[in-house]
């Protein structure tokens, strides 16, 4: 018997499933569909020794001095800053758009932050609301930067033109007028010094954590004995597409191997304006590993495959909510992560969202099972038994 079944060995899953072993002294069992730990964070050294992302760069960045701390528990920290350029014009050159994007674009000696300023001010174009992604980038930076830098990548990324998604896919993408060429600008820019996949090995390295892969949810339901539920994966899923499927974009990854020690300046080369792959991105640069060959990613968006992306569109929040109520009303079952609540998080606001849920469940889970015979019983507890009961929860 189990106290909680864990679907999904990702960093929400994962996160929870440490936290209760730990704290509540719980027995957890995590399972993933995959042959592996660690969700789309997944990292391995490819045949040719290369410490490689399985799915794609993933850049750990945050504000937050608590997350940090709470992950250092687990794995050693390498500074990073990451830098994107992007294939513009035959030119390479700094993204997000930057004072130096604009020199090297049009040929300008723009000197100053207000000198970009006042360069992107006489290019933006007045527009009356903004509703959609085209109409944040148009308004900030005027539509001849919005054709070179956004429209054709939005495009291949969403298979949707900017005019028809929500304003907050641009939104996130600044402009700069400084010279500042970071990706990020977070307090913390790190990655783990061993890998993620080490840091989730040492993550769930609990007795009290057994991990199944290659596992189906419904078969393991069906089988296995547990008391509650933490679900990660999507929830249109967990109610048998009962409303219709939640629309995802997904990705497909080329992975290359290459007998040269670099292929490209910086990490990532974003491809707006040609090519079917969005961005091709080389690991060495953000791992800091000394190598003689090296390993390439070319990324290529597809309406098929593993869900990576929410389509951020009105009906597709409508949807969900539907599905959100469902989850309201199903006890025992906790639903967290971005697929199981429809958003697109970065890795720190997925573990954010687990310790935000323990909390929770310390809070509202109780340290005493009612057995079938009907007689209390108390389990040893590293905190003070809770006196409400049980709820699922979809977070918003």
């Amino acid at each position: 018997m189990y106290d909680w079944l864990i679907v999904g060995a990702g960093f929400a899953g994962s996160v929870l499933a440490e936290r209760i072993a730990t704290e509540r002294d719980q027995k957890v069992l995590i399972i993933d569909r995959r042959p592996h730990i660690g969700g789309n964070a997944y990292d391995k050294y490819d045949d040719a020794g290369v410490l490689m992302h399985q799915y794609g760069p993933h850049i750990f960045h945050t504000n937050s001095d608590a997350i940090v701390e709470h992950l250092s528990k687990f794995t050693e920290w390498r500074p990073y800053e990451h830098r994107v350029l992007g294939r513009v014009d035959d030119k390479l050159v700094p993204i997000p758009i930057n004072r130096t994007t604009l020199n090297e674009l049009y040929g300008l000696d723009l000197k100053t932050d207000e000198d970009a300023a006042a360069f992107l001010e006489s290019r933006a174009e007045p527009v009356e609301e903004i509703r959609t992604s085209e109409d944040v980038v148009v308004s900030k930076v005027g539509r001849e930067l919005y054709e070179k830098f956004f429209r054709g990548y939005t495009q291949k990324q969403w298979g949707l033109d900017p005019s028809e998604l929500d304003k907050s896919v641009t939104a996130r993408v600044p402009t700069r007028t400084n010279t500042d060429d970071r990706y990020f600008t977070d307090t913390h820019q790190i990655m783990p010094k061993h890998g993620y996949t080490r840091m989730f090995e040492r993550m769930l390295d609990h007795p009290n954590i057994q991990i199944m892969l290659n596992a189906d949810f419904r078969e393991v339901r069906e089988t296995a004995q547990f008391k509650r539920l933490i679900f990660t994966g999507p929830i249109d899923e967990f109610f048998d597409f009962r409303f219709g499927r939640l629309p995802y974009r997904s990705l497909r990854f080329e992975h290359r191997s290459l007998e040269q020690e670099q292929f490209q300046p910086v990490a990532t080369v974003n491809y707006p304006q040609t090519e079917d792959y969005t961005r091709i991105t080389e690991y060495k640069h953000l791992t800091g590993q000394t190598h003689p060959n090296t390993t390439i990613t070319y990324e290529y968006p597809a309406a098929t495959g593993d869900p990576y992306y929410p389509v951020p569109r009105p009906e597709n929040q409508e949807l969900y909510r539907r599905y959100q109520a469902l989850a309201n009303e199903t006890a025992d079952v906790h639903f967290v992560g971005r697929l199981a609540t429809y958003r697109y998080y970065n890795m720190d606001q997925v573990v954010g969202q687990a310790l935000a849920e323990f909390r929770r469940i310390q809070e509202s889970v109780p340290m005493y099972d009612t057995p079938p015979n009907g007689k209390a019983e108390a389990r040893p507890a590293a905190v003070s038994p809770a006196v409400a009961t049980g709820s699922s929860r979809a977070l918003n």
